[in-house]
């Protein structure tokens, strides 16, 4: 034909499982385009013929329009001067190439859905498992790319005829959807264990929520657990069976209206709250709210964890036409117990939930990678993520160095995540959990096997913690690759650097709880100079001998005696000290003081979270932890509180920054600011506000030693990194104060700070690796 020309045109980002090629469809209707589209794992493949004019506004509404859930990072186009001559625009069938790969995450249900449920005149009223183009599960189901139906576990569900039309008619909202499913040809939710199906099973459950019991319900990514979130006698009772003290509960609130009467939400969160990705948000609790959720949600805590529902079932547990009436609030915690994976199969869920509930919600679509929920937390009113998983992972993060190669990092031992590097693009991994549990190592196998899958990579290199007894470096070392082992802290600092695309060496803050350091000695509050090929230790918090094992980590009591007596030097005084302080009895006293001055059972360690635990309970806010952070966020929640009434600014104490020691390094005055909050306690003076204190000397020593740092280096870059960064009222004060000495600073966004983006530094060390040294 006259005047006429045909463009190949390869899309690249997230397209596939977000109806791109449906989109391209309509868009080729729109201009009279004759061609073809095509998955090919990669990238979209677009064959576009017709006036030159017409292909160009076609191209246009591709890049402009494209689908909601879709993100183009690229297009190619390239005119074809022979071309064959297309009669009409197909989507034609997929094929598989190798190149670039972005796999969809799981999506919310979508606005359209959620009406269509609740219509009592749509076929797909009340279905469970509703979904369209722009919702649903994705990586969770899906088996292999290209993603089309037969390559999900949704391939066990034939069509029925209607909702066959529908998947072939460029018309629908459900044209090309893979999951795309009906109460007729569906999956179908069930009882694990009692006859009730389908409708029967959903009211049977909402009953027993109403009633005040706690059911397991499986959802996209894993099971959870549920109660009534305002029924104070369930939640103690969910806590007595997870055997959960303290910790808090997240809960799911049934729509955005009654987070608001019980949460402060800003613009900004609301858009994540009520976005396609929905992640579990920590919110502050209003202090004139209403009260709904009961006290042990969270208990003694300012924040609490609120999401809203993302799958089609957990809307129906709040809104069905049975008669039941049902809270606004959920508990919705991750379906394990303690240390384990998240559960995704029935199997699973009778050995390690059955004792733990009422009644099991579960049904028959096969969840092929488990995901958790995201955690997100807020910093200067921006996202600031603490675990990344459902709705986020496997999106990768991609940094400008023209790096070639493939690489895994299997992450540390806590937090578990892993991460697939090719090329610029890392794709870290859905949360995985803790490692000191064995069925949390397999998870981590079998995930690893099936991401290297979907992602079409064999790594060259693997990359783990310097640490030789952490399970996920021997799962590394199982691998049979070549094993590279990075030090903790420097993988912090590297995750840092990666996820804000820096290539220039930095300064790195990196503190957290514990870390292998290269001495054989504990880290955790780390001064150092990074760059991807290699670091150097510049300065430390002051090292104090950790006394006790593992209990160390769970009694700060312990760590305060361990921080006075290397203060002191007065086994006496150290003894009297402690009882005036009430952090234990005198023989406990007495006992402690000896171990500490006879280095037994001890381990020399510059931790920053037990230096947190330690001053914890020396201001007699917390003594023990039940969980992993309690007493270093209760600290953070005191000095907050006291920050809000201040009337005047603070006075800082103005301590030395560095104290005089052998050390080839630099010694932040940690121990002088231990004993002298502890002088300040005994002569009665307010915890909270020597909390504040607390916060803003040590981040007047952390600033003092980054800029004699940069001095040393001229590196004007500083990286802020670790678990302890979460401390949004630590990372303000230290960041802000580094701005004014001039400094650049970088913090993280959506990679944790802590141990669940160390798989990402890993994973970029392991990359840079590859550039310069032959792997064979």
């Amino acid at each position: 034909m006259k005047n006429e020309v045909t463009k190949q045109i390869r899309v690249y980002g997230i397209v596939q499982g977000v109806g791109f090629r449906p989109t391209v469809s309509r868009h080729a209707a729109t201009h009279q385009i004759r061609g073809s589209v095509s998955n090919k794992g990669p990238y979209v493949e677009i064959f576009a013929q017709g006036p030159e004019e017409a292909v160009d506004g076609f191209i246009s509404d591709i890049e402009n329009k494209p689908p909601k859930r879709a993100a183009i990072l690229k297009m190619n186009i390239e005119p074809i001067e022979e071309a064959e001559d297309f009669t009409e625009f197909a989507i034609i069938e997929s094929e598989k190439t190798k190149g670039e790969i972005f796999v969809s995450p799981d999506i919310a249900i979508c606005d359209e859905c959620k009406e269509e449920m609740f219509d009592p005149k749509n076929r797909r009223y009340l279905h469970p498992f509703i979904n369209c183009t722009c919702c649903g599960p994705r990586l969770t189901i899906l088996d292999a790319l290209p993603y089309d139906r037969e390559r999900t576990s949704m391939k066990e569900f034939p069509m029925c005829p209607d909702c066959a039309k529908e998947y072939h008619d460029p018309a629908t909202r459900r044209y090309d959807a893979q999951p795309v499913c009906c109460n007729e040809c569906g999956p179908e939710v069930y009882l694990i264990g009692r006859e009730e199906r389908g409708r029967d099973a959903i009211i049977y459950t909402r009953r027993t929520i109403a009633e005040g019991g706690i059911v397991a319900i499986k959802g996209i990514g894993g099971f959870h657990l549920c109660c009534d979130a305002t029924n104070e006698e369930a939640v103690k009772r969910l806590r007595e069976l997870k055997k959960r003290p303290a910790k808090p509960f997240a809960v799911m609130a049934k729509d955005l209206e009654s987070v608001k009467r019980e949460c402060l939400v800003s613009e900004e969160q609301e858009k994540i709250l009520t976005g396609h990705q929905k992640p579990i948000l920590l919110l502050d609790k209003k202090e004139d709210g209403e009260e709904t959720l009961c006290e042990s949600i969270a208990p003694g805590n300012p924040k609490v964890g609120v999401m809203l529902p993302y799958a089609p079932v957990q809307l129906l547990l709040f809104t069905y036409d049975d008669g039941i009436r049902m809270p606004s609030f959920l508990v919705m915690t991750s379906g394990n117990t303690s240390g384990a994976p998240i559960c995704r199969e029935d199997k699973e869920a009778i050995q390690e939930l059955s004792r733990l509930c009422d009644c099991m919600l579960s049904h028959n679509r096969k969840i092929r990678i488990r995901a958790d929920d995201s955690v997100m937390d807020f910093y200067k009113n921006e996202p600031y993520m603490i675990r990344r998983s459902r709705g986020y992972a496997p999106l990768p993060t991609m940094v400008q160095m023209l790096w070639k190669g493939q690489v895994l990092a299997t992450g540390g031992e806590l937090k578990n995540t892993f991460c697939i590097g090719v090329d610029g693009r890392f794709y870290p991994s859905p949360y995985v959990g803790d490692l000191e549990d064995l069925r949390t190592v397999e998870a981590l196998k079998e995930t690893i096997g099936r991401m290297e899958t979907l992602l079409e990579v064999e790594p060259k290199v693997v990359a783990c913690d310097l640490h030789p007894k952490y399970n996920a470096t021997v799962v590394a070392e199982e691998l049979g690759l070549p094993v590279l082992k990075i030090q903790h802290h420097f993988a912090h600092i590297l995750s840092c650097m990666a996820e804000n695309d820096c290539e220039d060496p930095v300064i790195g803050v990196s503190f957290d709880g514990t870390g292998y350091g290269t001495d054989g000695t504990i880290w955790g509050g780390e001064i150092l100079r990074c760059d991807y090929n290699g670091f150097e230790r510049l300065g430390s918090i002051k090292p104090f001998w950790q006394v006790g094992g593992d209990l160390s980590a769970k009694e700060g009591w312990r760590i305060a005696g361990s921080l006075l007596y290397e203060e002191l030097q007065d086994k006496e005084k150290t003894v009297e000290w402690m009882k005036q302080l009430e952090l234990c009895t005198e023989p406990e006293a007495k006992v402690l003081v000896t171990m500490t001055g006879r280095h037994l059972n001890a381990v020399r360690s510059t931790s920053a979270g037990r230096l947190f635990d330690g001053v914890s309970a020396i201001l007699g806010i917390r003594e023990k932890s039940t969980f992993e952070g309690e007493a270093s966020t209760a600290l953070e929640f005191a000095a907050e509180a006291y920050e809000k009434t201040m009337q005047h600014p603070y006075e800082p104490l103005m301590l030395k920054p560095f104290t005089e020691t052998a050390e080839d390094r630099l010694i932040l005055n940690t121990g002088e600011l231990v004993k002298n909050l502890a002088k300040k306690r005994l002569a009665g003076e307010d915890a909270g506000q020597l909390a504040y204190e607390f916060h803003q000397e040590l981040a007047r020593q952390i600033i003092s030693a980054a800029l004699t740092a940069s001095h040393q280096t001229g590196i004007r870059k500083v990286a802020l990194s670790g678990g302890v960064f979460q401390n949004r009222l630590l990372l303000r004060l230290v960041e802000e104060g580094l701005v004014k000495q001039g400094l650049i600073t970088l913090h993280h966004h959506l990679i944790p700070p802590n141990d669940g983006g160390l798989s990402l530094g890993q994973a970029a060390y392991a990359m840079a690796y590859l550039q310069k040294h032959e792997i064979k």
